[in-house]
Parts: C-alpha cells; sequence; structure tokens
C-alpha cells in the first residue's frame, strides 16, 4: 500500500511540475492545484497505515480503543484543502482578468505586452503629487 501511495505520489508530483513548466498560465495552474494535492496525499501516505499488522483497524480517537488513528494528519490535510481552494479561486480570478484585459495567456506574449499607464487627470501638474483629500504637495 505504501509503494502504490508512493508511486502515486512521485507521478502527480512529476506531472505537476510538467505543467508549472508549461508557457500557458492555464497549465501553470494546473501545475499548482496539482502540486497541491500531491503534498496532501504525502502528508497522508506519511502518517501511517490505518490497517494494523494483523488485519484489524485503527479506531477514531472518540472511540477511545487502545490503537487509535493520529488525527493531526488529517487535521493538515483539511487545512491545506481549504486553503488550496482559496488561493484556486484567487488564481483563477486573476487568470479570468488577463485573459479579459489582454486577450491571452500565452507568458511570453504577457511579458511583451505593455504595462497599462496610469490615468493623468488634465486639472493636475504632472511634477507634483496628489495627497489624499484633494491637496497637493509643493513640486522641486
Amino acid at each position: 500500500m505504501t509503494t502504490v501511495l508512493a508511486v502515486c505520489v512521485a507521478v502527480i508530483v512529476t506531472v505537476s511540475v510538467y505543467l508549472m513548466l508549461s508557457r500557458e498560465l492555464k497549465s501553470i495552474a494546473m501545475g499548482v492545484f496539482l502540486l497541491g494535492h500531491g503534498a496532501n496525499l504525502t502528508i497522508l501516505s506519511v502518517s501511517g497505515s490505518p490497517v494494523l499488522p494483523w488485519g484489524g483497524f485503527r479506531q477514531p480517537p472518540i472511540l477511545g480503543s487502545e490503537h487509535l488513528v493520529d488525527a493531526l494528519p488529517q487535521a493538515l490535510i483539511l487545512t491545506a484543502i481549504v486553503i488550496n481552494f482559496a488561493v484556486m479561486g484567487f488564481f483563477l480570478t486573476l487568470l479570468i482578468v488577463t485573459a479579459r484585459k489582454t486577450g491571452t495567456l500565452n507568458v511570453d506574449e504577457l511579458a511583451r505586452e505593455e504595462p497599462p499607464r496610469p490615468a493623468s487627470r488634465p486639472d493636475s501638474d504632472p511634477r507634483q503629487g496628489s495627497i489624499a483629500g484633494g491637496a497637493t504637495r509643493p513640486g522641486p
């Protein structure tokens, strides 16, 4: 069982690194998400087998048995899933906004894009900066 989990973790991490080395932001995002799942599977595989050597199962701590399951890795994985979900939502939002503003998700094309310029107001002097509240500071 441990060998199967180790092979699964190796495949997931390998595929995620391959995706993160891509030139498309979609592939990079999928690689980051897949790496999070690989990390969760690694924590789960390191936490130990729920099956005892003689074939019985470990019990949850609430039952008070003598062979208990360690709940810490499960709590860490649950926290990691929640954080990964939040990062996924933020990253996908950035992908959508980038695709709408630039029309591409290719990293090379995005590197050649001109950065957006801040809009200048016609009533302000470019040598003077604006301070909150509408007041201006003196120029050099």
